[in-house]
C-alpha cells in the first residue's frame, strides 16, 4: 500500500489477519455469557458512534457515561447489603451490625409468606416463617424491625412486589409512630409486578388491578412521600431466571415504559413521577457485557423518555439503578470461590456506573449468610471503593472499540425486542400469552445444556472439580422457634387491637377497590388500625381476582 507521498506503507491489519489464520487457537467457545459470538479483535470499524450523540458527558443526555457529572468523585455508591431472616428483632440486630461495619443503606429481604401476602400463622406459611427473609405480618412487626434506627435519616430498600403497597403502608405508619414525617422518608420499594408475572412468580392479584395499585402509589407518594422511589424496575430476577443480558435489558426497560404509560394514562404528568422511578440490575460474570449493558440502559431510557414520552425534566431521563451481584453464578461447590466471582461482578457494576450495590455472600447457595460471610461481602465493596482507584475517573472504559461495539449491540438487540413486544400488543398481552416467560425459559435451558456439555466452564462444577463430603464453611440456620414466636405475636396483636376499627378499615379498602379511590391511603390507615398483611391481601384477592399463569411448554 502506497500513501500520497509515494512511501510504501505496511497494512498492519492485513498482516495480523494472516497471522491469525495460522495461529494456535484453544478449543473453547469464544462467546459472551449470553452466547453471542465475539471477534478476536475489535477496531474502530466495529465501534461506530458519534461521541456527542451517543456518549456525551457524565450527568448529561444521553447519560451513557453516568448520571452525575462527578460520578464517584462526588460520592460513592450506596453500599446496601440485602438482609433479612427470622423475626423482625433478629433482622434489626443484623441491620445494626451492618451499619456498624460501614454499610450506608438498608435493604430488606422478606420471607416467602410475606412475599405472597400471608400472615405468619396462616396455613400456607407452615415451615416457611423467617426462613429466607424476615417475617413481617403487621405494622407492629415493621416497628420492631426499625427499632432504634432513625427512619428519617436512613435510606431503606424493600424487595417485595405483590404486597408492596401494603408493606409501604406499614413502613409509613411505623415511621409516623416513630415521629417521622413521611415527607422526609428516603428509600425504594421494588413493587415491580410485571417482572413477577414474567420471571419470579410472586403476585397477589391479576395484572390490571396490580398496575392500578402501582399508579395509586405513584400518585400518593408524589404528594406525601416525595423522596421515595415508588418502583425499582427489576431486571435482576429476569436474569436470575435465565435470561440473556440483552433480554434482561430489553424486558426491564419495556416494563419501565409500561409503568410510565400507566402513570400518564392515570392523568399524571410524566415529570411528576418519572424522577422517582429507579432500576435494579443483575451484574453477572461476563465482565465487559455487564458494563456495556449498564451503559446501554442509560442511553436507551434517556432517549425514550425525552423523545417518546416528552419528559422535560432531565431527572426523568436518568436511569438510576441498584445492582446485585449474580446469585445464580454462586456455587455450592468450593464456596470460597464465590468471593472472587462476587468481586469481579461488583467491579463491573462500579465501572458501569451503579448508584447502589449489594454484594452476595459466599454461602448464599447453602443458607442465609453468616455474619462473617456478609462482612466479607461488604468489605469487597469497600476494597473496590478505597483501594483500587477505579472511582477516580467517570466511565473509564469509554472509547474502547470493544466496549462501544458491545454497547451498540445490546442497544440494537433491545430495540428489536421492543418492536416484537409492540407487535404482540404490548407488555401485558405479551406476558398473558407467555411470551416473556418462554423467551427466558429457552435461554435458561440453552445455558444449562452448554454447562452440562462443558461448553461453558464453571470452576468446581464442571472443571477443577474436587471431592467434597459436605460444606467446608459454617452455615447460618434459622431457629424453628421463630414460627411459634410469630404466632404468639399475632395472637397478642389480635387480642389487644380494636376489632371495630379493623373491620371498618377492611371495609374501606374493599370500597376503594370498587370506587377507584387511592388504595395506598387506605393501607396506611389500615396499618395504624393494626390490620394484618394477610387480612388486607385477602380483601384484594376477593375483589380483584388472581392471575392464572399461561402454559408455555
Amino acid at each position: 500500500m502506497t500513501d500520497t507521498t509515494g512511501v510504501q506503507r505496511v497494512d498492519s491489519g492485513e498482516i495480523w489477519r494472516k497471522a491469525m489464520e495460522g495461529a494456535r487457537t484453544r478449543e473453547a467457545a469464544f462467546t459472551t455469557l449470553s452466547d453471542v459470538e465475539l471477534q478476536p479483535l475489535y477496531t474502530s470499524k466495529d465501534a461506530q458512534f458519534d461521541e456527542e450523540r451517543d456518549l456525551g458527558y457524565p450527568g448529561q443526555f444521553p447519560f451513557t457515561r453516568g448520571v452525575h457529572p462527578s460520578m464517584y468523585r462526588g460520592r460513592l455508591w450506596t453500599m446496601r447489603q440485602f438482609a433479612g431472616f427470622g423475626s423482625a428483632k433478629q433482622t434489626n440486630e443484623r441491620f445494626k451490625f451492618l451499619l456498624a461495619h460501614g454499610q450506608t443503606g438498608l435493604s430488606t429481604a422478606f420471607d416467602f409468606p410475606t412475599l405472597m401476602g400471608y400472615d405468619s400463622d396462616d396455613e400456607h406459611s407452615l415451615g416457611e416463617v423467617g426462613q429466607v427473609g424476615v417475617a413481617i405480618s403487621s405494622m407492629d412487626d415493621m416497628s420492631v424491625l426499625f427499632d432504634g434506627i432513625p427512619m428519617g435519616e436512613v435510606s431503606t430498600s424493600m424487595t417485595i412486589n405483590g404486597p408492596a403497597p401494603i408493606m409501604l403502608g406499614f413502613y409509613i405508619a411505623a415511621a409516623q409512630k416513630q415521629g417521622v414525617d413521611p415527607k422526609v422518608l428516603r428509600g425504594t420499594i421494588q413493587n415491580d409486578i410485571l417482572k413477577e408475572y414474567q420471571a419470579q412468580h410472586a403476585w397477589l392479584v391479576a395484572p390490571e388491578p396490580a398496575l392500578r395499585m402501582i399508579t395509586d402509589m405513584m400518585s400518593y407518594c408524589a404528594e406525601h412521600v416525595p423522596h421515595w422511589n415508588t418502583i425499582s424496575i427489576s431486571g435482576y430476577h429476569i436474569r436470575e431466571a435465565g435470561s440473556t443480558a440483552a433480554q434482561e435489558l430489553a424486558f426491564t426497560l419495556a416494563n419501565g415504559m409500561e409503568y410510565v404509560r400507566r402513570g400518564v394514562a392515570a392523568g399524571m404528568d410524566v415529570d411528576s413521577f418519572a424522577p422517582r422511578l429507579s432500576f435494579f440490575f443483575d451484574s453477572h460474570l461476563d465482565f465487559f457485557e455487564e458494563i456495556c449493558k449498564f451503559r446501554a440502559a442509560r442511553r436507551i431510557w434517556a432517549r425514550k423518555m425525552r423523545d417518546e414520552f416528552g419528559a422535560k425534566d432531565p431527572k426523568s431521563w436518568m436511569v438510576r439503578f441498584h445492582t446485585q451481584t449474580a446469585g445464580v453464578s454462586l456455587t455450592a461447590q468450593q464456596p470460597e470461590n464465590n468471593i472472587v466471582r462476587t468481586a469481579f461482578e461488583a467491579m463491573a457494576a462500579v465501572l458501569g456506573g451503579t448508584q447502589s450495590l449489594h454484594t452476595n455472600s459466599m454461602d448464599e447457595t447453602l443458607s442465609l449468610p453468616t455474619e462473617k460471610a456478609v462482612k466479607i461481602a461488604l468489605r469487597t465493596q469497600q476494597i473496590i471503593a478505597e483501594e483500587t482507584e477505579v472511582t477516580h475517573v467517570a466511565d473509564p472504559l469509554a472509547g474502547s472499540y470493544f466496549v462501544e461495539a458491545q454497547t451498540n449491540r445490546l442497544e440494537a438487540e433491545a430495540e428489536a425486542y421492543f418492536k416484537e413486544i409492540e407487535e404482540r400488543g404490548g407488555v401485558v398481552p405479551s406476558l398473558q400469552e407467555g411470551y416473556f416467560q418462554k423467551e427466558i425459559h429457552l435461554s435458561a435451558v440453552k445455558y444449562q445444556r452448554q454447562m452440562e456439555r462443558g461448553e461453558k466452564k464453571v470452576v468446581g462444577v464442571n472443571c477443577y472439580v474436587e471431592d467434597e463430603s459436605g460444606p467446608s464453611i459454617d452455615l447460618h440456620r434459622i431457629d424453628k422457634g421463630v414460627e411459634k414466636e410469630q404466632h404468639d405475636r399475632l395472637a397478642a396483636l389480635r387480642e389487644r387491637r380494636d376489632d371495630a376499627s379493623v373491620e371498618s378499615e377492611l371495609k374501606a379498602i374493599r370500597a376503594a377497590c370498587r370506587d377507584g379511590s387511592n388504595l395506598l391511603e387506605r393501607f396506611v390507615a389500615a396499618a395504624h388500625a393494626e390490620c394484618t398483611l394477610g387480612e388486607i391481601a385477602q380483601v384484594l384477592r376477593e375483589e380483584f381476582g388472581q392471575f392464572k399463569e399461561p402454559n408455555i411448554l
